[in-house]
């Protein structure tokens, strides 16, 4: 994960200066070199890790801190609040037009994700009542165009294209069809290059001229490091770029660029791609990837994740069986089905609080397991989903051969349903336990 060594040494250092009780100035310098080599090690820019240090070693020496009751605490504080400021302070909206349809120009390099991250921020922007239409004006790569039809067809989203026609043709023809066709947002996926050179910035240009877009949004890969900052200097000062996304942060990135566009550029991350799934796409929150980065936790985004996970009708449903001990077989795999959409085990313990997520790395739900389970209910009558008891031999060894599974796994199921089926009735104690569940668990019942 992004930060993930980062996060390692910070912790570490705060964790000796824990053991001190009252710092000294020495403690504080001494502390703050090793926050200098941590943030060098993750990739942060050189003058960015200077100031930074600077910032906080100015704090951290004042009266205030170094005669505070718990002087480590202060520290930590100092160093959440300055990377929140380093990293932007609060999360930042993408521009939308008061002129429908409002465009949104994708650039960057290739490799970096553009086409297919594009498309989750134009689905993200569906969820929130929009209307988007993707436009393929990447002309050159091959099979670019396929590629956008294919993921947009995968999220259901309106594909514009004109195949390898002239890019600013069909950046303006794809405005022009949204005004007829009643989208209210176009992203328009430009071509990209292994590097950055005059003949792409000018193509840039030239879109950028005929359409005048409300957000030229640069697509930025995590994983290259200082390379992905000095390409974000390079589009701001041809184009003038409005915002990043930053892509692969779930992969072994170091977090440098995170930590170093904005305060080279100047402009926002917005957004950013945690996975390969459509659907793994968050809204950049500076306070809270501090808050991860040094241990704190994100609880707010785990909740996010709950909310988009479960729904709250079904939710209150749910609350209602099982305060009158009726929860099923099928409202049992639709728990589980739910858990699994929220990601890896380790994903969501890097949320939490104090939880070593390194300690559940590559831990996640078994797909093969969830896909047996899904087999066995399925392969049931709606009578015995019901009625689970009613099931003897000759009926299970019907369900497993419809299943393809076996006997025992059948019993192996039907003993972690009956084991989830006793929680549920040791939790339905109580009408304010169960408003809770229903207004703020969303269904997420420890699956």
């Amino acid at each position: 994960m992004a930060f993930e060594s980062l996060s390692e040494k910070l912790n570490a250092t705060f964790k000796r200066l824990r053991g001190k009780g009252r710092l000294s100035e020495t403690d504080v310098k001494e502390a703050m070199r090793e926050v200098r080599i941590a943030l060098l090690e993750a990739d942060v820019s050189y003058k960015v890790v200077r100031d930074f240090v600077k910032g906080v070693s100015e704090r951290a020496c004042g009266a205030e801190v170094l005669e505070s009751l718990t002087p480590a605490q202060m520290v930590i504080k100092i160093v959440n609040e300055e990377l929140c400021a380093l990293m932007g302070s609060e999360s930042v909206k993408i521009n939308i037009s008061s002129k429908s349809p409002s465009v949104v120009m994708l650039v960057g390099l290739q490799g970096a994700g553009k086409t297919t991250n594009g498309a989750k921020l134009a689905a993200l922007m569906r969820k929130s009542g929009k209307r988007p239409l993707l436009a393929a004006c990447d002309i050159y790569r091959p099979a670019a165009i396929k590629q956008l039809e294919t993921v947009g067809a995968q999220l259901d989203l309106p594909v514009f294209q004109m195949g390898q026609t002239n890019p600013v043709d069909i950046a303006k023809a794809a405005v022009e069809h949204a005004k007829k066709h009643g989208n209210d947002m176009v992203f328009l996926d430009t071509a990209g290059r292994l590097h950055i050179d005059e003949a792409l910035m000018d193509e840039l240009k030239a879109i950028k001229a005929a359409v005048e877009p409300a957000e030229i949004m640069l697509v930025l890969d995590a994983m290259t490091g200082q390379d992905a900052v000095n390409a974000a200097k390079a589009f701001d000062d041809a184009l003038g770029i409005d915002g990043v996304m930053l892509t692969k942060l779930d992969g072994d990135a170091r977090g440098g660029a995170a930590l170093s566009v904005r305060a080279v550029t100047g402009k926002p991350i917005k957004y950013i791609g945690t996975g390969e799934k459509l659907d793994q796409i968050e809204v950049f929150h500076p306070e809270r990837m501090a808050s991860r980065i040094l241990g704190m936790g994100d609880v707010l985004t785990l909740i996010e994740k709950a909310e988009q996970s479960f729904d709250e009708k079904k939710a209150q449903e749910l609350a209602e069986k099982i305060r009158k001990n009726k929860f099923t077989l099928s409202d049992y795999y639709e728990q589980l089905k739910s858990m699994k959409s929220m990601g890896s085990l380790q994903d969501i313990a890097g949320m939490l609080p104090g939880v070593d997520a390194k300690a559940l790395e590559g831990a996640k739900i078994d797909e093969k397991a969830m896909a047996h389970v899904e087999a066995m209910i399925l392969s049931m009558t709606p009578y015995e989903r019901e009625n689970p008891s009613v099931l003897g031999s000759s009926r299970k060894k019907r369900i497993a051969a419809g299943s393809g599974t076996t006997v025992v796994e059948l019993n192996r199921m039907l003993k972690q349903f009956d084991m989830a089926q006793t929680m549920m009735k040791q939790m339905s104690g109580g009408a304010k336990k169960m408003k809770r569940l229903a207004r703020g668990g969303k269904g997420f019942f420890g699956f």
